[in-house]
């Protein structure tokens, strides 16, 4: 096994957001509009960073930097392979593109006085997310969980009406309870192996998973893991959250919040435990297989019932996030695939959704599904690029939906579960319902009274450009999926290769 390299990319993705997280607010000092720049910026420049580090990953294999000098297992690493590689390039791809939408959006929802805070805190939460994506040390990333979650809470708290303070108080709740069961999960694992590093971890702990101890702390992960991720029944502080939050941090969240919690989860059930304890020592796949076709099934009808735009697309959120635990728990290498491909479409699907919907609060200040009628002759290519991510949410071939939903059934039939396909197909049907519904509004119903008096024109191309770019990519990465897919293979073969 070749010696992983040493470099200092990984820190510069979390010093450089960091370090801008605290100088953004003196920066707007000199001029308001440098907070806003200042995020543009450094979200551009983390995602070259990330994608010239997966470049190095894919050339030469893991790569690490060791902070202070310390060689691990006594000092913090942060280690990227291809599994983080690629959720790296995820994270800062789309905070380049909500940071570059967020500059009008803001303008339009948030008090002039409390735009440097914003930016503050939505670099927070970045350097957050990609700290929990980079690290190797596991209470390191208790930390980052930690910085990104409060200025989550504080950035959906910053919503335009009081229920986002109701939302964000009761994400904190839930949030708090998660990240305590996350951290004493940890405590234990220290108590028995003296060690915190990961790959540390992953060595130490097989002749311990008997132990009680052990079989402690990983539930008080999985259950922590699951809350943070909003996994059914444990979602019900997502719809709110995203309902409420300002439209730029509804998409970042979306798009971002629960794809991390998924990598983190990923990373603890597969590569700090071996695949072999998920699937004979504690019965949990099984357990959680369960849990996503509920969620799958559950979010897509609660969805149905929805009136207001951003909650229907909450409410999706949770069957989706199903569709990327069920791939992983099949624990073979084509679910996985699957699961992994679905973290980036969905990311991708989502983030288009929400900025569209950002759009139309922007322009026309429609929130009701009902209230969409007509829209389509109003703002046309905002309304094609909602299209072209619903269809992708429905799994439409030659879109990225469709990429995630092959190989997911593929997975499940190597499983020899081909009783998943039932829900995998009744899932799609019922995105079918609620999006043909909002399709069907928005071309051929007469425009709603909230309309009459808007005039037919776009968003300024600050919004335009970066929905009409995700939206692209479910189409490009819907028609040539190699790229993502062969990426998201290796990634498997690195999280399941010694499951059989």
């Amino acid at each position: 096994m070749n010696e992983p390299q040493l470099t200092p990319l990984p820190l510069l993705l979390v010093f450089i957001p960091l370090a801008s997280a605290v100088m953004t607010p003196l920066l707007a000092r000199i001029h308001r509009s440098l907070a806003a720049l200042t995020a543009q910026v450094v979200t551009a420049v983390s995602f070259v960073l990330a994608c010239v580090l997966l470049d190095r990953v894919a050339e030469v294999g893991r790569v690490v930097y060791w902070l202070g000098n310390w060689e691990p297992p006594f000092g913090i690493e942060y280690s990227v392979d291809m599994l983080n590689g690629i959720v790296l390039v995820l994270v800062s791809f789309i905070g380049v593109v909500v940071s570059v939408f967020a500059r009008e959006s803001v303008a339009s929802e948030i008090d002039e006085e409390k735009h440097p805070f914003f930016y503050a805190m939505f670099l927070l939460l970045f350097t957050g997310s990609m700290g929990i994506v980079v690290t190797g040390d596991i209470f390191n990333l208790y930390v980052f969980v930690e910085i990104s979650s409060l200025s989550g809470y504080t950035l959906i708290a910053m919503g335009r009406n009081r229920e986002a303070l109701t939302a964000s108080y009761n994400y904190l709740i839930l949030g708090t309870i998660g990240a305590t069961f996350i951290l004493l999960g940890i405590g234990h694992l220290y108590m028995m192996t003296g060690t915190l590093n990961m790959a540390d971890l992953a060595k130490l702990l097989p002749p311990l998973y008997k132990s009680r101890v052990i079989l402690t702390a990983f539930a008080l992960f999985t259950v922590g893991l699951s809350i943070k991720l909003a996994l059914f029944p444990l979602h019900v502080w997502m719809p709110n959250a995203y309902t409420h939050a300002p439209s730029a941090v509804s998409s970042l969240l979306a798009a971002t919040g629960t794809k991390v919690a998924a990598y983190v989860l990923l990373r603890v059930m597969f590569t700090v435990f071996h695949p072999n304890f998920d699937l004979n020592v504690i019965p949990v796949t099984r357990i959680l297989l369960v849990l996503a076709s509920i969620a799958i099934l559950a979010g897509s009808m609660l969805a149905i019932a929805q009136t207001n735009l951003k909650r229907m697309l909450a409410y999706s959120s949770v069957g989706q996030i199903g569709y990327i635990v069920l791939g992983a728990m099949l624990v073979n290498r084509t679910g996985m695939t699957g699961a992994l491909v679905h973290i980036v479409n969905h990311a991708l699907m989502k983030g288009t959704l929400f900025l569209a919907a950002g759009a139309i609060v922007y322009k026309t200040g429609v929130e009701t599904v009902e209230g969409l009628k007509g829209m389509g002759r109003k703002m046309p290519v905002t309304m094609a690029a909602f299209t072209v991510a619903a269809l992708s949410m429905v799994g439409v071939p030659l879109t990225v939906g469709f990429v995630s939903k092959w190989y997911l059934a593929l997975g499940a039939l190597d499983a020899g579960m081909w009783y998943l396909l039932v829900v995998i197909l009744a899932s799609s049907g019922l995105n079918a319902i609620y999006f043909w519904r909002v399709v069907d509004w928005i071309y051929f119903a007469r425009p709603s009274k909230e309309l009459e008096s808007v005039p037919a024109g776009e968003v300024p191309w600050s919004m335009l450009v970066p929905t009409i770019v995700t939206a692209g990519l479910c189409i490009l990465l819907g028609v040539q999926a190699d790229l993502p897919v062969s990426l998201a293979e290796q990634a498997a073969g690195l999280l399941v290769g010694g499951a059989h």
